[in-house]
């Protein structure tokens, strides 16, 4: 008898090994799967459907509505619908307000999926949230950070898990995806935002990528997607020893300048960066630039009276501390 069609079965493997645990029981409670009604996330609902059957573990369906769109109430009904038919156990809708906040609008709306999605995670005590994202945008991903110079983080991609999320699918192309769903017979939606040019993950999808397939060879997203692989442990390690020194480090008045002196480059700018997160800083705006400035604060200090930083927080050095404050002018 012939098996599934392969980009089906691509897709049911990545979701096997991804729910590894979930599978032989070492992670208890259901498993979530964020679903847009794109052909990314239907493909792995339907596997995540397929790989949980007979094993007492249940598949939720979640949509997030942004309200960015026309219609997006009503868009949300329909993929609650399909969901149900496609075999899930239970679905919900969750309305988000996406707020600016000094950020751009793909990113106020990603920080609002993503608090949703934790807090569902928490409704239902489940702690495995699926995300649809594949190779090709962890590719994109990989050349934003490129463009814009935001070091071993960005280039080092999506990360596979963090927290409660997980994205099987980031070794599975898009191309994959949409086979596998016309393949089940599968109806998917086309978000007019992945088309829109007014976004810049729109622009390096339709302009930018196919001048690089073209101009470079075919295999180019294949190759950034790898970059990023390979530089996730030593982005990771980097982070761990990090947050220990900072964990060591951080007090009521800021950080001891001669404690910073003494950590090497890579890490010292990543303490920097994690106290200034904690005052409040944006993370899509905090830039290799602020951070480097900051360090000026630590090892070329003249006197500055501080640094500004995206979301009203500036870094001023007193009394041989460095501490991280409210901009004034800010509540």
């Amino acid at each position: 008898m012939a098996g599934p069609d392969p980009a089906v079965a691509a897709v049911r493997l990545a979701v096997r090994r991804a729910l590894a645990d979930v599978l032989d029981g070492r992670t208890a409670g259901p498993v979530l799967v964020a679903c847009s009604g794109g052909a990314d996330s239907l493909a792995l609902l339907v596997a995540t459907v397929f790989e949980l059957r007979g094993s007492g573990v249940r598949t939720v369906g979640v949509t997030v509505d942004h309200g960015l769109q026309p219609g997006s109430a009503e868009h949300a009904t329909q993929v609650v619908a399909q969901m149900a038919a496609l075999g899930v156990d239970e679905t919900l809708s969750a309305r988000v307000h996406v707020e600016g906040g000094g950020q751009g609008p793909e990113a106020a709306a990603r920080e609002a999926r993503y608090a949703v999605l934790e807090e569902v995670a928490q409704h239902f005590s489940a702690s495995v949230v699926l995300l649809g994202h594949t190779l090709d945008d962890q590719a994109e991903t990989v050349l934003l950070g490129l463009a814009r110079g935001s070091g071993g983080r960005s280039i080092a991609g999506m990360r596979t898990a963090f927290d409660v999320f997980r994205r099987p699918l980031l070794e599975v192309t898009r191309a994959e995806t949409v086979a596998a769903c016309a393949a089940e017979g599968i109806q998917v939606w086309d978000d007019p935002h992945n088309t829109d040019p007014a976004y810049t993950r729109s622009r390096v999808r339709h302009a930018v990528m196919p001048v690089l397939e073209r101009e470079l060879g075919p295999g180019v997203a294949r190759a950034l997607a790898r970059t990023a692989t390979q530089l996730q442990a030593d982005v990771a390690e980097l982070d761990r020893q990090a947050a220990a020194a900072h964990a060591r480090l951080d007090g009521a008045d800021g950080l001891a300048v001669s404690e910073l002196e003494q950590l090497s480059d890579a890490i010292r700018l990543r303490v920097l960066r994690l106290a200034a997160l904690g005052a409040g800083a944006l993370p899509a705006d905090l830039t290799h630039g602020h951070l480097r400035s900051v360090d000026a604060l630590v090892g070329d200090w003249r006197g500055q009276v501080g640094v500004d930083l995206p979301g009203h927080v500036r870094a001023v050095r007193r009394d041989g501390r460095l501490a991280f404050v409210r901009a004034p002018g800010t509540v």
